[in-house]
């Protein structure tokens, strides 16, 4: 009794051991080999797709075989596929008499599970190894059904050459899909993996056609087609040597490769190194196709390299992306390098940032004057690029004429501190030095960002207009409001909207900035544009950097956000290269590719009626006569009263000015005048008729103003200037520019106490003094005086 326990116990053991030899015979995972990068269309269409490690053409496993191969490879390779577990007793009967009378493997028996373990295992065709075949095939199937078989096979099978894989060779031998072939070219593909060293495409042709009309007529003796469709795929060519795959996206097929470590671990879609990306097809064919003609034409003055990125602003992805123009052919052109990726210098692209944070923080309203006056700020000079002054010009106006001079005032009122750190807090991740280290340059392109950057940062500006009650009017950014380029990536970021993180934006500030940007003129349109009803409302910037080594356009309206460079990728500045005349082209055709849309809506609650002064834009004071309402950030009732509306004390005719030293007051007629101080007013009347000057004081009034009559327009106080060497080897001369505020005054010139010469009406005086710092002072006719200091620097001729 003893015995026969412990016979049973050994043999329970036994059956135990080999059950879970059995079990674990196979791992769950049957092939590891490496696969081939490949990026879909949101359609499904193919975009573009890299060769796999090992050097092979081997897509990711599809989700589902086409019908078409399932029933070719099955009448071509297991008729009884469906009916068997794992092996075909009679095929493999049939397959050992046949080979033990041969002393050879002549012949395999083998079903298509019993080929997708040889594929695995990849062990030379002996009979033990037959044997152990045909064990796996059975533990294959217990696990497995059909279509994950067929799904297996379908992945893993060799159609020659490095071709592995239903999908790699559809696309190499006939430039399509597998869902998309013919009976004919499924038929051809089917049966490849039977003989791939030696029946391919481009070899062997005769043979190859006969296997494969073999099959058809197959298919029609197992009723799978009938005839008619037999004998037409017969007609069909099969191909010749293997296509090229489409490269329709190739930058992002790179951005995904080296971003996809990340991707699998925090993204649950990302399974595989294939994606289905959030492109348009149609989109992203045609914006390649425009890139390329105005790259045809630009490389005639050695311009290079041109890149585009469209988002969806509704849902925030990326629907087309064109890295740059991809000719690896030309080593030169560097088209491999991403310049959506790549940081660059803004230009200008960053000044609706400042105004709109400036807006939102309480420091102007939306048409205030900044000074628009010649610059000096310890050494820098900035210039317009038309190198001409407004004197005062509205900020909104500024912002759309892109002038350089008030934007380094907006960002010297702000400080280039506080501007920093909200671009810091808007994700531009490529400042990564100190604030210090670019100063006032920062908004005339002195950092670097990148366009992925830039798109995203208006896109999410953008964003909040269109969802004003979800985000509370107010723009926070998130690392989850990036754009996305895989399909479902996205799941439910943006339901979130409770998190409570400082804004850098509010509802009005960005309205007003998109209303500013829509007021530039479209290149070559003369302004025209604004005729036609089909015309598109565009918030749009341009962009130039020093040097003219960057050309930028960034354009958006409710539903999509465009951003485009032009440029070279090794940083070759070109004549003629800027935003409005290179980029700014291409953003417009790009547009004219989207459907059009409605603009922003303005709901009331989120702005905030404020009386402002018309003429000088600010929140109007008390002797402000011309007054208007305007709708802009809550925190425009934070700015300052308008400073340029003064009360002015004039004689019984209106003629002079006067004081109660030589007026009685009852005698006075007081008016409410608009002055800009010296400065600003020497070039605001000349593009402005309508500012009247201040009346000249009353013969024997004393002003008590100071130095306010009187202005020095260059040189600045405590700046420095150049004195050239001219071509003969003379001494050059600096040309010194003051303003008086009463018309026919005379201005006496002293440098360092030393009497020089005397102006009137235009105060400019050529001079040339020695090397090192100076003392200038001027006085006028009623004694009134200006000191400043400057310091002359020599400077070799080139």
């Amino acid at each position: 009794m003893l015995k026969k326990q412990k016979v049973i116990l050994v043999t329970d053991v036994v059956c135990l051991v080999a059950v879970l030899i059995f079990l674990l015979s196979l791992p769950s995972k049957l092939f590891k080999s490496p696969t081939s990068y490949v990026v879909e269309a949101s359609n499904g269409e193919l975009l573009s797709a890299a060769i796999a490690k090992d050097g092979q053409w081997r897509f990711p496993a599809a989700d589902t075989v086409p019908d078409k191969f399932a029933k070719c490879i099955v009448a071509f390779e297991d008729k009884r596929f469906y009916r068997h577990p794992g092996v075909d007793i009679l095929a493999l009967s049939r397959a050992m008499k046949l080979n033990i009378s041969v002393g050879r493997v002549v012949s395999g028996g083998s079903t298509i599970t019993m080929q997708v373990v040889r594929l695995y295992r990849r062990e030379s065709r002996t009979m033990l190894q037959k044997l152990i075949e045909v064990l796996l095939a059975f533990r294959l199937e217990f696990s497995n059904s059909k279509q994950d078989i067929l799904k297996l096979y379908a992945a893993n099978a060799p159609f020659g050459s490095n071709v592995v894989g239903l999908d790699a060779a559809a696309w190499r031998y006939f430039g399509r899909s597998a869902k998309s072939l013919s009976w004919g070219e499924m038929a051809t593909l089917a049966v490849l993996p039977n003989s791939p060293s030696l029946v391919h495409p481009g070899k062997n042709s005769p043979k190859l056609i006969k296997k494969r009309n073999d099959l058809l007529d197959k298919m029609v003796n197992l009723n799978v087609i009938d005839r008619q469709t037999a004998d037409l795929s017969k007609l069909e060519p099969i191909p010749g040597k293997p296509l090229e795959l489409p490269q329709y996206a190739p930058h992002l097929l790179n951005r995904f490769k080296n971003e996809y470590t990340s991707l699998i671990k925090s993204a649950k879609d990302v399974k595989s190194t294939k994606i289905t990306s959030t492109l348009n097809y149609d989109l992203q064919l045609r914006v390649n196709s425009l890139l390329k003609r105005y790259n045809n034409r630009y490389r005639a003055n050695d311009i290079n390299n041109i890149a585009a990125m469209v988002l969806d602003v509704r849902n925030g992805s990326v629907i087309s992306y064109v890295g740059n123009i991809y000719q690896p052919e030309v080593a030169e052109l560097e088209s491999h390098v991403d310049m959506i990726k790549a940081a660059r210098s803004p230009g200008s692209t960053l000044k609706p940032l400042l105004y709109g944070s400036m807006l939102n923080d309480g420091f102007l309203l939306p048409r205030t004057l900044v000074a628009d006056v010649p610059t000096q700020i310890g050494g820098y000079s900035p210039q317009n690029y038309d190198l001409g002054y407004d004197g005062a010009i509205p900020a909104d106006r500024a912002l759309s004429r892109s002038l350089n001079i008030p934007a380094v005032k907006m960002l010297q009122n702000y400080k280039y501190q506080r501007f920093y750190d909200k671009l810091k807090r808007m994700g531009f991740g490529t400042l990564n030095k100190p604030a210090d280290h670019y100063g006032l340059s920062l908004i005339l392109g002195g950092s670097e960002v990148t366009m992925w950057d830039l798109a995203k940062t208006y896109m999410g500006m953008a964003r909040t207009l269109n969802h004003f009650n979800d985000y509370k009017g107010k723009y926070n950014p998130h690392d989850y409001d990036a754009p996305v380029y895989i399909t479902g990536k996205r799941d439910d970021r943006f339901d979130d909207f409770e998190t409570e993180v400082a804004s850098v934006m509010d509802y009005g500030s960005i309205w007003n900035t998109f209303n500013a940007m829509e007021e530039l003129m479209r290149p070559g349109e003369e302004g025209l544009w604004e005729q036609f009803s089909s015309s598109q409302r565009l918030a749009w910037k341009t962009g130039t950097s020093f040097g003219f080594r960057d050309a930028w356009a960034i354009g958006l309206n409710p539903d999509y956000v465009v951003c485009v460079w032009v440029g070279n990728a090794d940083g070759e500045g070109r004549p003629g290269l800027t935003g409005i005349d290179a980029a700014a082209p291409v953003l417009f055709d790009i547009f004219k590719l989207l459907p059009s849309g409605k603009w922003f809506k303005k709901p009331a609650n989120q702005l905030k009626n404020i009386i402002v002064c018309r003429k000088s834009g600010y929140k109007a004071g008390e002797y402000c006569a011309d007054k208007v309402l305007e709708q802009v950030s809550p925190a425009g009732e934070k700015t300052t009263l308008c400073p340029y509306h003064k009360m002015v004390h004039l004689d019984r005719t209106s003629t002079y000015r006067v004081t109660d030293a030589c007026e009685a007051p009852s005698m006075m007629v007081h008016k409410a005048w608009f002055v800009l101080p010296p400065a600003m007013e020497y070039y605001y009347k000349i593009k402005n008729s309508d500012y009247k000057d201040l009346p000249p004081f009353k013969a024997g009034c004393d002003d008590g103003g100071g130095n306010y009559v009187m202005d020095m327009i260059y040189p600045k106080n405590n700046a420095s200037v150049y004195i050239p060497i001219e071509f003969d080897g003379t001494r050059g001369k600096v040309v010194l520019n003051a303003t008086h505020r009463n018309q026919g005054m005379k201005i006496y010139w002293h440098i360092d106490n030393e009497y020089i010469a005397t102006t009137k009406d235009y105060h400019q005086l050529a001079v040339s003094p020695a090397p090192g710092k100076h003392t200038l002072t001027l006085v006028d006719e009623n004694g009134e005086r200006l000191v400043q200091v400057f310091t002359v620097l020599e400077k070799d001729k080139d």
